[in-house]
């Protein structure tokens, strides 16, 4: 019997067919036979990982596959997100950054090995994000690859990049509106301009680049889904496109230029003082250097945005910066990877990260990513059992986050030697008729930041809820937790009989977590989430525990550095390196 097929079907196999088409079809174009200009690259690898990638330890989406000696496409992936990161090459960066001859055999291998076993149009590495990112490795990295090899090698090389090339020029628009679509097009600008003959496919695609500047760019230079290291990595490719729009000598499009004066602001706002991106709604720090790359690149000499960034509000004095999410989170399509973390923040020390979000648990399994989405795992107040919103039904794009709070208000004010925020919002309102409110101000010099945090019934009508839900607990009053999760390198204790906790970081610093002894002070174990890990690196909170009784609850808390520590040290103490052994 003929399986039925609902209508809705038909647009993504339609889709599916239509890239199988063009994957094959496009091997018919003539082959390009060599570079506009000598390559040069931009992207920025790990010598750790590229170190790791020679040992044979293959650590993509966070699974780890000892394969020593195995050629990568020989190795079985054990997930769908392993496939795609091997597909991408972005291990390519890696390789080329461990700076030595096995790494460049290596690479020769996975890269020639990749041609012989897809270079027909074939595999799972066939979509346009994908392709767009294995180009601009390939050819960022073409003399590190043509090293040493034969005419048949080199004519192989850029027999596959046309392929990919005209692939691409035909299939970009499939990808989706953000961060894929801009991904395929700055894959397409870059490859069109840099070989010989191909420059015919670049065009459109720079009039269509424009035209997503303008569509999935807003006027305060955010995007959709509100994830600071995606606008990082749409900040990557817009310069690339935009080098490579230049180098050809083309007049760069205008929406272009305004897309970066815009971008560049937001995403100094996002920086903390550690140079690493504040880690909301999926995003991490970002990987080292690269940050900066891209601000270098772009040109732009903006100061940081002034007020909210991409819906973040920003407070930094002397070495302290904080960052708190101070806007409802991704709706719809843009929310499938945004966390419930209404008026969570994050503040860095100097060069090291004090309070922290849990993070984005993605490579750690479904479990995990949906507990690094909950308002638990973050630096917030939380009513126990309610995040500020909810994971609607999973579709075919993932699990949105929905039921946030539709009203976040800020004001934010300077005055008597502080820096003061003042922040509320909603998603308690329909289920308890509470609405969270979040005070905080950092003192001038960097060495305080005071807080406090309150559940208040406001209205009549929300009173009135609020009984319904005292009824429900017998009258036993609201629990809620306001936790500051911890870096993984901070080393707290509890000290003055429980009273306060004290926090070592090591650069030297001490700071010291009080509260006005409403509700109760424990440390509990957390978690540190971060790509490029086996596992969440173990880390502990502080948590103050209270309830709601009486149609208002508030704790106070201060967070100060020790009388003893001075405002400036010499931190000299290197990180330590990102992949694991």
């Amino acid at each position: 019997m003929t399986e039925a097929i609902s209508p809705d079907r038909w647009p993504s196999r339609r889709a599916r067919w239509r890239n199988a088409f063009h994957a094959r079809t496009s091997a018919w174009a003539r082959p390009a036979t060599g570079f506009v200009a000598q390559p040069e690259p931009k992207s920025i690898g790990s010598h750790a990982r590229g170190r790791q990638l020679l040992a044979g330890n293959l650590l993509f989406a966070g699974h780890l596959v000892e394969a020593p000696g195995a050629l990568l496409w020989d190795v079985p992936a054990p997930s769908a997100a392993f496939e795609a990161e091997r597909q991408g090459g972005a291990w390519l960066d890696d390789l080329a950054a461990a700076a030595h001859p096995a790494a460049r055999r290596l690479a020769q291998a996975w890269v020639f090995g990749w041609i012989d076993r897809f270079g027909r149009g074939v595999g799972p590495g066939w979509t346009p994000e994908l392709a767009a990112r294995r180009l601009i490795r390939w050819i960022n990295h073409a003399p590190f690859l043509l090293a040493g090899r034969d005419a048949a090698g080199r004519q192989a090389l850029f027999r596959t990049l046309t392929h990919q090339t005209v692939y691409l020029s035909r299939t970009w628009a499939e990808a989706r509106h953000g961060l894929p679509r801009f991904e395929a097009l700055a894959g397409l600008i870059c490859a069109g301009l840099a070989l010989e003959g191909l420059e015919a496919r670049a065009a459109p695609a720079i009039d269509a680049l424009a035209q997503e500047c303008d569509r999935s760019i807003d006027h305060d230079g955010g995007i959709p889904t509100r994830n600071p290291e995606e606008l990082l990595e749409v900040l990557t490719l817009l310069t690339w496109a935009n080098a490579a729009i230049t180098g050809s000598g083309r007049p760069t499009p205008r929406a272009l230029t305004e897309a970066l004066e815009r971008v560049v602001p937001t995403l100094r706002a996002l920086r903390h003082a550690d140079g690493g991106l504040a880690r909301f709604h999926g995003g991490g720090r970002g990987a080292d250097g690269r940050l900066e790359a891209a601000l270098a690149a772009s040109g732009v000499r903006t100061p940081p945005r002034h007020g909210l960034a991409m819906g973040y509000a920003r407070l930094a004095a002397a070495r302290t910066t904080v960052i708190v999410d101070a806007a409802p989170p991704p709706i719809r399509a843009a929310s499938m990877n945004a966390h419930a973390s209404a008026l969570a923040f994050e503040l860095t020390s100097g060069r090291r990260p004090l309070i922290v979000n849990c993070g984005s648990g993605v490579t750690f399994g479904e479990e995990w990513r949906r507990a690094g989405r909950a308002t638990p795992s973050h630096s917030a107040l939380c009513i126990e059992g309610y995040s500020s919103g909810r994971l609607g039904p999973r579709g075919p794009e993932g699990e949105p986050l929905v039921e946030g709070p539709g009203d976040v208000w800020v004001d934010r004010s300077e005055g008597g030697g502080e820096i003061r925020l003042s922040l509320s919002h909603d998603a308690w309102v329909a289920t308890h008729g509470l609405t969270c409110f979040r005070e905080l101000a950092l003192t001038e010099d960097g060495r305080a930041l005071n807080g406090e945090d309150s559940l208040t019934a406001v209205s009549p009508e929300e009173r009135r809820m609020f009984d319904y839900a005292m009824d429900e607990v017998k009258l036993g009053g609201i629990p809620y937790q306001v936790r500051f999760h911890l870096h993984p390198d901070a080393d707290p204790e509890l000290d003055l009989g429980g009273t306060a906790v004290s926090i070592a970081l090591r650069s030297g610093e001490m700071w010291i977590f009080r509260h006005d002894g409403t509700g109760d002070l424990s440390l509990e174990p957390s978690v540190y989430l971060e790509r490029g890990r086996l596992k969440p690196r173990p880390t502990q909170a502080i948590v103050l525990s209270a309830r709601v009784i009486d149609y208002t609850g508030s704790v106070s808390w201060t967070l100060a550095k020790a009388l003893d520590t001075p405002s400036n040290l010499r931190d000299l103490e290197m990180a330590e390196p990102e992949v694991e052994a």
